[in-house]
Parts: structure tokens; C-alpha cells; sequence
């Protein structure tokens, strides 16, 4: 009876929440214009990182609100993102900006070499994920600039991971206080910080932690290509999100090492989901074991990692069937994201869920989302344009 009562209770108040910002954020629209809404995400993780008093990018905003605090993790694997834009737009500010980020995270970083949990904090604890995924981003910037700094935090930090690496491959020390440590298996995605921070700066130490965390996440999969243990909220029906997560560490750290098991798992998944996107576009935001959706909303950040992983593996593979879904999953989105808006807290910036009331990123806009969706127009734009060369060739 009790939680009945509290179902009610959060049903109204949500109900409540949807009247209060109702008109904040766009409705579905019909303008799928590439490079419009790379524009205007690029022009909102400016603003993001412009916010406040540091370099960081600001977690997100609550419609309606200010930019909140920034969040050492997201800013970390945003780095890349900067960079492939001062590429693609031949604009310097952006390559200025991700080395000011990814400095920043040095700044921030815990004696220990970790990355703390959570938006910046005064009282920081470590994280495993948080580390990995912040070692994405000092990759890119050993890789394209050389940057010593980076590199020494990256060796402190890689150091770090595989001191507290169990032997099986899997984290329980370091889990983030925010994380259940028997439900991460997503801890493959950092893992792939780990290898790919690894290969930039010659640590071969690196690269074999994290392909023994992949063997024991590959250890893991059902025979459905599904993932257990993968959500912090619900591990018996995990977010797309986190599913995201899983596959595309899986599927990097196969590419970097040279493992076709490990791609082939990542393959299945896909898969999978790729078979159940239905013709609009539309991915739910969580999946039972046997793939069925398991929620009427989508998860907007989900569904852009999701296109990210079909648009890899149609370079990989060729097979033209990865690329029709993600510019699918791409259009999908682009229909909802709001490009409008009066409120630079808001313009640019991608909400995690659709509805904006499903239960990921609720009424929130945020930098990862946003991150994840210019990462998949990005890669589509990049295709169209090797096409184009190809053809003239």
C-alpha cells in the first residue's frame, strides 16, 4: 500500500512538473536540416563551458533553470567532440576549448590519479567509470597535440584503474558512491579510456586491463546478446543508455585490440536493436533479457549512442544496413531537438528522454546527450562527404 501511495504521489508531481514547463522545450518538429542542429549543439556546449568560473562544461540545466555545475566526467569524453568539430569547421576556438578542458580536469583530478564522482564537489570520491571516460578525453589531446600534460594525469590515472582492477577483469573498488558496483558492467566503456589512453601513450599495461574487463563483460552476455548487471536503476530492464555503453566498449576495445570475439559481441547487440527500431525511428529507453522494450519513452541520449555504434561497425563492415539505421535513429532525434528557443540554457542542448517526462533526464538538458547526438551527425556528415569525394575520385 505504502508504495502504491508513493507511485501516486511522484505520478502527481510529475504531472505538476509537466504543467510548470510546458512550451520550455520544443515540440516535435519537422526540420532535419544536419548542419543547422550541429550548429546550434556546438553553440550550446559553448555556452555550457562558458557558464561558470572554470573551464569545465556544465552538467546540464533543469528547464527553466541556469546551467548547473560543471561535471568532470562528461567534460572529459566531450574533449573529442571538440576536436572533431575544430576539424570540421576549421575554427580553432574549438581546439583551444577541449585543451582548456581537458587542463581543467588535471586541475580536478584526486591525488590518487582517480576522477571524482559526480558534478565538481569539495569533498570528492573516486570513480572508476568517471576516470575512464576523462581518459578519453587526454587521449585525444596526447594523440592530436602531444600535450604533457595530459599525458602525465593519464598515466596517474590508468595507473590508478589497474592498481584497483580485480583479477577477473572486473571494478568493486573504485565503484563511484553513486553506483552499485554489482550492477556496472558499463564499465567497459571506460575501460576503452583505459586502451585507447593506453595505445596514445605506449602503455601496454593499459590496453591488456582493459581487455581483460571486456573478457569478463564478454563472459557476461546472454545468449540474446543482451546485458545483465548493466543499470543502476533497474538491472532486470537496463537503460538503453548504459546498454549503449556496454557495446560500444565492447566494440572499441575489439577494434584497438585487434579481437573479433569481442566485436562480434558487440555485433549482436546492435543487432538486436537494430531489429526492433521500429520505421520512424524510435528505440524504447529500457530492454527486458529478451529484447523486448520495456518503456514507452525513448532516451534520447541512448538512442544517439545507438547511431553512433551502427555508423562504427558500417565502416567496419560496409554492410549499408548499419548506416540506413543510424541516419534513422539520427533523424528521430533531430526532430526533437530544440533548436528555437529563446533560452540559451536551452537552445542546442538535447533533454535525455522523449517524452521530456520519461524517467532518464527528466525535464533536464544535458551535456552527454547533447555530446552523443553532434558525435552522430558529425559521423553522418563525415560519411556524406566521403561519398562525395569517392564519387569525384
Amino acid at each position: 500500500m505504502l508504495d502504491l501511495l508513493r507511485k501516486i504521489k511522484r505520478s502527481a508531481e510529475v504531472q505538476m512538473e509537466r504543467f510548470k514547463v510546458a512550451g520550455v522545450y520544443t515540440s516535435r518538429h519537422d526540420n532535419v536540416d544536419l548542419d543547422r542542429h550541429i550548429s546550434e549543439a556546438a553553440d550550446w556546449i559553448k555556452r555550457a563551458q562558458d557558464h561558470g568560473k572554470n573551464r569545465g562544461v556544465a552538467y546540464g540545466t533543469k528547464f527553466g533553470e541556469e546551467f548547473k555545475e560543471s561535471y568532470p566526467e562528461t567534460t572529459g569524453y566531450i574533449i573529442p567532440t571538440m576536436l572533431r568539430l575544430a576539424r570540421a569547421t576549421g575554427s580553432d576556438d574549438f581546439e583551444k576549448r577541449a585543451l582548456e578542458m581537458g587542463h581543467w580536469e588535471c586541475d580536478v583530478q584526486m591525488e590518487c590519479g582517480a576522477v571524482m564522482g559526480g558534478i565538481l564537489n569539495d569533498n570528492p570520491t573516486p570513480a572508476i567509470f568517471n576516470t575512464g571516460q576523462v581518459l578519453i578525453g587526454w587521449a585525444a589531446l596526447v594523440e592530436k597535440l602531444g600535450d604533457d600534460r595530459c599525458r602525465d594525469a593519464g598515466r596517474r590515472a590508468g595507473r590508478w584503474m589497474v592498481d584497483v582492477q580485480e583479477d577477473n577483469g572486473n571494478w568493486f573498488k573504485g565503484n563511484s558512491e553513486f553506483a552499485d558496483a554489482h550492477v556496472t558492467i558499463y564499465n567497459v566503456r571506460a575501460a576503452w579510456g583505459l586502451a585507447r589512453f593506453g595505445k596514445a601513450a605506449g602503455e601496454t599495461a593499459f590496453v591488456a586491463a582493459a581487455v581483460k574487463n571486456a573478457e569478463y563483460v564478454l563472459k557476461k552476455q546472454t545468449a540474446t546478446g543482451w546485458f545483465p548487471d548493466n543499470c543502476l536503476t533497474n538491472p532486470e530492464a537496463p537503460l538503453l543508455h548504459t546498454t549503449a555503453y556496454t557495446i560500444r566498449g565492447l566494440l572499441e576495445i575489439g577494434m584497438l585490440a585487434e579481437r573479433d570475439d569481442l566485436i562480434a559481441a558487440a555485433r549482436k547487440a546492435a543487432d538486436a536493436l537494430l531489429a526492433r527500431m521500429d520505421v520512424d525511428g524510435f528505440l524504447p529507453g529500457r530492454w527486458d533479457k529478451d529484447w523486448n522494450g520495456a518503456v514507452a519513452w525513448c532516451c534520447l541520449t541512448g538512442t544517439a549512442q545507438t547511431s553512433i555504434i551502427w555508423s562504427t561497425l558500417f565502416r567496419l563492415t560496409g554492410e549499408q544496413k548499419y548506416r540506413d539505421a543510424a541516419k534513422l535513429a539520427n533523424r528521430y532525434v533531430m526532430q526533437r531537438h530544440d533548436i528555437s528557443s529563446q533560452d540559451d540554457a536551452i537552445r542546442g542542448g538535447l533533454a535525455g528522454s522523449w517524452p521530456t517526462h520519461g524517467d532518464y533526464g527528466q525535464f533536464l538538458i544535458l551535456n552527454w546527450a547533447t555530446k552523443f547526438f553532434l558525435d552522430a551527425l558529425l559521423e553522418e556528415r563525415e560519411q556524406e562527404q566521403e561519398e562525395v569525394t569517392d564519387g569525384d575520385a
